[in-house]
């Protein structure tokens, strides 16, 4: 990870230099998925919108989740877009369905919408950078199913095929969990058998997942970081062995949590979503359980204030994009094998 933000922004003296008006929506993401510690994540149809604007002061508005926490210059859209804009004459506007502090990518595409409409010339480095690691943000920035990494201090992103008729049941408590202290929970050492055995479900994993036909239970289990978080969160174990018993395919913690994540069949997801929404009243775990799909589109920006600007996009992984519907076993391939080197460019 780079020790600052220099050259990752464009040089900018002054406001005036800045467009009138920028937005940029960027998605939720669940990252890990079990075995893919800090490395695969998913982008899921759960967003954040950040609008900057000229101004003759620095101006913070909240809406939805997170609202007012900190409607000032410590906010982080503020915190990104003054760094990247070169000045904090800005009107800064945010909008987010994304649960704060819930292990769904909240910060990462918070900080990569806000540096896209504060005009970074690579806002998923950015992104990567503000949150401490790249898996979150490249999903948010690229979209759909991807693997994440450093690589001589650029992150480098390999957007993976992704059987998009599955969707995500997701347990989202009403209980706050710092990554930090989530990763202070982790042991500094692992041993081979261990890692081994991460390495084995993650290469099941990244197969089930772009077929979900074979898609295993067991192609989440990881011995790095869920027991070990378990603690911090003891309703854990039951709630994911609920939802595994609803009908999901496999299930997982949602990055460090305390979220859990259910991967089910399109046709599933309902029953899924009821069936956690009893084993939280069951287990007295207040918050909500909620059913998405994954968004294939990533990070999107409007420099022309468009109203309908989100409105019937086409989707990266459409029939005529990345070949059709396999309609014998509603399996939907979205191609991947794309390398994102980021600039930003494929």
């Amino acid at each position: 990870m780079p020790d600052s933000l220099a050259g990752l922004v464009p040089p900018r003296a002054a406001c005036d230099e800045y467009p009138d008006f920028v937005r940029a929506r960027a998605p939720a993401s669940s990252a890990n998925l079990g075995p893919g510690f800090d490395t695969l994540a998913v982008a899921l149809d759960l967003y954040v919108e950040v609008e900057v604007e000229k101004a003759s002061r620095l101006i913070v508005r909240s809406v939805g989740e997170g609202a007012g926490m900190s409607d000032d210059p410590s906010h982080l859209a503020a915190r990104v877009a003054i760094e990247v804009a070169g000045t904090d004459r800005l009107a800064i506007t945010v909008r987010s369905e994304v649960p704060v502090g819930r292990g769904l990518g909240s910060s990462a595409a918070l900080a990569a919408a806000a540096a896209a409409a504060a005009g970074a010339k690579d806002p998923l480095a950015v992104a990567a950078y503000m949150d401490g690691h790249p898996d979150n943000a490249a999903a948010s920035v690229v979209g759909g199913l991807v693997a994440a990494a450093m690589v001589k201090g650029a992150v480098r992103v390999v957007r993976l095929t992704l059987d998009v008729s599955l969707v995500f049941v997701i347990i989202v408590p009403d209980l706050t969990l710092s990554t930090s202290k989530a990763r202070f929970a982790l042991p500094n050492e692992v041993t081979r058998e261990n890692a081994a055995f991460n390495l084995s479900r993650l290469a099941l994993l990244i197969a089930g997942l772009a077929d979900s036909r074979v898609l295993l239970k067991e192609a989440t289990e990881d011995r790095l970081h869920q027991d070990f978080r378990s603690p911090l969160f003891p309703a854990a174990p039951n709630l994911l062995s609920k939802l595994s018993a609803g009908g999901a395919l496999a299930v997982c913690w949602s990055g460090a949590g305390p979220s859990l994540l259910g991967i089910c069949r399109g046709a599933d997801g309902a029953k899924v979503q009821q069936a956690a929404k009893e084993a939280m009243a069951e287990a007295d775990v207040p918050g909500k359980a909620l059913l998405l799909g994954p968004d294939m589109h990533g990070l999107i920006v409007d420099r022309n204030g468009s109203d309908d600007f989100w409105r019937d996009r086409q989707p990266s992984w459409s029939a005529e994009r990345q070949g059709e519907t396999d309609e014998s076993s509603g399996t939907v391939p979205d191609g991947g094998a794309q390398l994102y080197d980021f600039d930003g460019g494929r």
